[in-house]
């Protein structure tokens, strides 16, 4: 039986389901294109000069890495002319980047963090980029940049298709567009993503917990109570041993949890309840959660599903606890104090 490519997968989602629009089908084609040429940069590595820091912030004030300023260049250049979009909106920038003149608009919004992990650059450590689409409104303000961000703040419900791209021994391509999540291959070879796994499931119970430990003095009561329980093992209120894995860089985090089960937490402490929590709504958490929710698992703040928050502001910071459902909620109720 012939491999069933990006493209394919993407025709049949159109032509025989009907879930998805031509241009949309478009859209995610050529970021798939877009995700290969930063596998190919991240592949050279020192021997193409684009390792070490880039001297200059984002607008979160963090030091952004020459990768981070290529990848994000490498997915402006691609989706600007193709007559898909109306904008595009990244971690890296202040403000939406609106489709040139010189080009025609369509009818998305393309958000993204062009390349997640960014401590694990220069370690050759799995990164990763992250995206999300969404519907452009009807009759929305795109006449400047600070007009147009008001486009862009739609819950999460809202999107019609995210993914990621994980850059490590292989590189994979993880999709959904709102009918189960599905993972393709690069086979380099032939420069295209194959499919190779459909209808990815997230087993309800685990083992596994990804957690920054060094923020345990910050963290709240419920959180901290969740974690302690887990580490009291078999002897404790869970009643089983459990691992630790903490890659710091979310994508790899979050496919080892489609791949085997897991729970992933960046939940809101004292050192960062001021900005709101650590991760970034727009480019973060919700493409993430739609994936983990579309194959059978659970993604709140730990006080709501973090896809029913309505967005105040384009860079809008969340805690994030996601994974195994039976875990999600378990943590979730420690939060409502419902245990």
């Amino acid at each position: 039986m012939a491999q069933r490519t990006l493209a394919r997968y993407l025709t049949e989602e159109q032509r025989n389901k009907g879930v998805i629009t031509g241009d949309l089908k478009f859209l995610i084609e050529i970021v798939s294109r877009a995700c290969q040429a930063i596998s190919i940069a991240i592949g050279k590595g020192g021997l193409g000069g684009v390792l070490g820091e880039a001297g200059s912030d984002n607008v979160q004030g963090e030091a952004q890495k020459k990768l981070d300023v290529l990848s994000n260049d490498i997915l402006l250049d691609a989706n600007e002319w193709g007559g898909h979009l109306a904008a595009m909106a990244s971690e890296e920038m202040d403000l939406p980047h609106l489709v040139p003149n010189r080009y025609p608009q369509g009818e998305y919004l393309l958000t993204f963090d062009p390349l997640d992990g960014s401590s694990n650059i220069d370690v050759n450590v799995s990164i990763g980029t992250i995206f999300s689409v969404l519907k452009c409104p009807e009759g929305a303000d795109l006449s400047t940049p600070e007009a147009a961000e008001a486009a862009f703040l739609q819950a999460g419900t809202a999107q019609v298709a995210a993914g990621y791209a994980v850059y490590g021994p292989t590189t994979l391509l993880v999709l959904t567009v709102g009918d189960g999540v599905v993972v393709f291959t690069l086979d380099r070879e032939q420069g295209q993503f194959i499919l190779s796994q459909e209808n990815v499931q997230i087993p309800a119970d685990t083992k596994e917990f990804a957690i920054n430990m060094a923020n345990q003095r910050f963290w709240e009561a419920p959180v901290l109570r969740y974690v302690t329980e887990m580490q009291a093992g078999k002897e404790g209120p869970l009643g089983k041993d459990y691992n630790m894995r903490w890659v710091a860089s979310m994508v790899a985090d979050v496919h080892r949890i489609m791949t085997r089960g897991g729970i992933f937490m960046y939940p809101l402490d004292s050192k960062l309840r001021g900005q709101g929590g650590k991760l970034r709504l727009m480019y973060e958490a919700n493409p993430m959660a739609f994936l983990i929710e579309q194959a059978g698992g659970a993604a709140t703040t730990g006080r709501q599903r973090i896809m029913d928050i309505q967005p105040e502001k384009l860079h809008q910071r969340v805690p994030v606890i996601l994974g195994s459902k039976n875990e999600v909620e378990r943590v979730t109720g420690y939060h409502a104090g419902q245990v």
